[in-house]
């Protein structure tokens, strides 16, 4: 029994113990080209979560992994069959009531640990903060974190070359192999302000790409995998300790 895994947990073990930081993994179920499964957003905010939450309990952190959200926000997969989607709105309702049971309980410290690029939770956490003052609401993109272009040479966003290198050691038993992958070629828009970030617009995936994935996985492999996840995990697990210790009437200098 890992007791910074609630699911894992008891009642006997953990009444005593009140957790610093909550942490909810959240993921995805779509599609990942044709190599991936359909929960390899579930897969990695899993395994991401326990093992940061393992490193900063031995750092002294209190902290607690909360069962995994298994669907992100896919309105731009309508018709890619069985890309199950969750709208932003009932992102929001989920994030309040369990937002509520914290702080009715003095857990004030959150985290969205967030696996899945469709998701975005910075609105949210505007919002929710005004409903729930005293806490200190935050969100983790691991795909955001500044270093990966030192580990991979092609950086798709999407059952590319990153994703896959972290399912080969993860999990290379759901790994199809690389051979019946697709090349993972993406088109841009035509409108030239959308390509360059400053302007937006959601794409219509299925015409964006045709075996679903955004990235070439062609040059992945588990040893990029693991040497990736080992980074990922030591900075947020740095961040959680850091959180966990963090005055929330002192959080500035």
């Amino acid at each position: 029994m890992r007791k910074y895994i609630l699911e894992e947990s008891n009642w006997k073990e953990i009444k005593g113990t009140k957790p610093e930081v909550a942490i909810l993994p959240w993921g995805a179920t779509e599609a990942h080209n044709y190599h991936l499964p359909y929960g390899t957003d579930n897969y990695i905010a899993e395994d991401l979560a326990a093992a940061c939450a393992k490193l900063a309990s031995e750092n002294g952190a209190r902290v607690m992994v909360l069962p995994t959200i298994p669907y992100g926000v896919n309105t731009g997969q309508p018709d890619i069959l069985l890309d199950m989607n969750l709208n932003p709105g009932t992102q929001f309702l989920i994030l309040k009531d369990i937002l509520t049971v914290l702080k009715r309980q003095g857990i004030t410290k959150f985290v969205v640990l967030n696996t899945h690029g469709g998701n975005d939770f910075k609105q949210h956490i505007r919002e929710l903060n005004l409903l729930f003052p005293g806490m200190l609401l935050t969100q983790c993109n691991w795909f955001k974190m500044p270093g990966i272009e030192e580990y991979f040479e092609d950086l798709g966003e999407h059952a590319g070359e990153v994703e896959t290198s972290l399912m080969m050691h993860l999990h290379p038993e759901l790994v199809m192999p690389l051979s019946t992958a697709g090349p993972g070629a993406a088109k841009k828009f035509r409108v030239e302000a959308l390509n360059q970030g400053w302007a937006w617009a959601e794409r219509n995936w299925s015409k964006v790409t045709a075996d679903t994935g955004i990235g070439n996985p062609a040059k992945a492999s588990a040893e990029k995998g693991e040497r990736y996840f080992k980074f990922i995990t030591a900075k947020i697990s740095d961040f959680l300790v850091q959180l966990a210790a963090a005055d929330l009437e002192d959080l500035y200098v």
